[in-house]
């Protein structure tokens, strides 16, 4: 069986940074998983003494606060300068760049809707940045458009590792009800690009794993992607996961991997399914 990697998958350029400036300020804190990648967590932690803390009232804490790559709310990261702690910031710039657009045009008096899971803390984030909260709005489908009590002026932004196909149907049902739609494509190029080499990969391959953390909403879109052109694709957290009965009578194995997977679980991945295939 032949094993082939997508041209593009893994670390994105946020996440090298993120890792760098954590490394760079040992026995800090991150304020939430710096990542979605438990097993990179783990080795920070334990080569790093990185910590981790999960709300504001653990961070209080701290010394010392590396803000997670999605970033957190305004409010909690004012309340944190405030105190006088080392403020390590590792928000993705990719993210940094919503947040900056909500502000700037909720000022201008702009209704604001952001294409995203308002679950997701990248997208806590940039909802806080918002002039009025009543005035923003979070929505994953169209239908949800519906009755939101929306200005003559209305401008948009997307999670960044959402599907730019999906937001283009939002964009368009918005120009259908605002006078004026300013739409800004925030959606990384790094997404772009793993995604479209996952689809080019999964299109030729007889098994597809997909290596990232499970609560990774890129690694989810990707593994959705691949399930679209290979029925068997499956997603990953680490070589313990994978099932010889995959394998079995295929001829291509495609490998991608979410932007919060280093390549160090890649490779471990890969030399697994190199033993399973040649333990036949």
């Amino acid at each position: 069986m032949k094993i082939e990697l997508a041209s593009s998958y893994g670390f994105c350029y946020g996440v090298k940074r993120a890792i760098r400036i954590a490394e760079e300020n040992p026995g800090s804190a991150t304020y939430g998983p710096l990542i979605h990648n438990k097993d990179e967590i783990d080795r920070l932690r334990e080569s790093f003494d990185i910590g981790l803390v999960q709300n504001l009232q653990e961070a209080h804490k701290e010394d010392a606060i590396v803000i997670r790559t999605h970033g957190i709310p305004k409010n909690e990261l004012k309340e944190l300068k405030a105190e006088g702690k080392k403020i390590i910031n590792a928000t993705c710039p990719f993210v940094t760049t919503p947040q900056q657009i909500v502000e700037r045009m909720s000022k201008e008096g702009y209704s604001i809707v952001i294409f995203g899971d308002r679950n997701h803390p990248e997208i806590k984030g940039v909802f806080s940045y918002a002039e009025d909260e009543r005035d923003a709005f979070v929505v994953l489908e169209e239908s949800e458009l519906d009755g939101l009590p929306l200005k003559s002026k209305v401008a948009i932004v997307a999670q960044t590792t959402r599907k730019p196909a999906d937001f283009m149907k939002i964009v368009a049902a918005l120009i259908t009800m605002a006078k004026e739609v300013r739409v800004f494509n925030t959606i990384c190029n790094a997404t772009f690009e793993n995604q479209d080499a996952a689809a080019e990969l999964a299109r030729r391959a007889d098994v597809m794993i997909v290596i990232g953390g499970k609560h990774s909403s890129n690694t989810k879109q990707l593994h959705s992607i691949c399930k679209n052109y290979c029925q068997e694709s499956y997603l990953i957290e680490n070589k313990g996961e994978l099932d010889p009965a995959w394998f079995e009578g295929k001829k291509l194995c495609g490998i991608s991997a979410g932007a919060s997977t280093p390549d160090w679980i890649v490779q471990e991945v890969v030399d697994e399914i190199e033993k399973i295939a040649g333990g036949r």
